[in-house]
């Protein structure tokens, strides 16, 4: 924020220019689909995680992997899994008539030992 803005003032991409970053969290995907209709979870776990990659990044377009949706759907349309952990990359669109100059990819990061202990790290560029 800025000093003259005060927290709840939409953020504004001409005074305070956002990073390129690139994130991993962790996305508990069991509180999103608590009490919903069987057939309607893993759309709905698709749904939760772009909304949780809008309100982390301030993006509202945000693009799924195809791997992140296989992962999502993995097992079925009934059991989505409990946490999924994810990288939200921030990059420019390339698109001249896109309304946002940033957009949002996610895509699915491999947790062989599980989640504990993992919390939200950056990941260095190498571009």
């Amino acid at each position: 924020l800025l000093p003259t803005q005060s927290p709840h003032e939409p953020w504004d991409a001409k005074q305070n220019p956002p990073m390129i970053v690139t994130r991993e969290y962790t996305i508990n995907l069991g509180k999103a689909i608590t009490g919903i209709t069987f057939k309607k979870r893993a759309p709905r776990a698709v749904a939760a995680i772009k909304k949780f990659a809008q309100k982390t990044m301030k993006t509202s377009d945000v693009r799924i992997d195809v791997k992140l949706n296989k992962a999502v759907w993995s097992k079925g349309i009934r059991n989505v899994p409990k946490r999924i952990r994810v990288q939200i990359q921030r990059k420019h669109n390339d698109d001249k008539d896109a309304e946002e100059d940033l957009y949002s990819y996610v895509t699915v990061v491999d947790t062989p030992n599980g989640f504990k202990g993992l919390g939200t790290n950056v990941v260095d560029q190498d571009e």
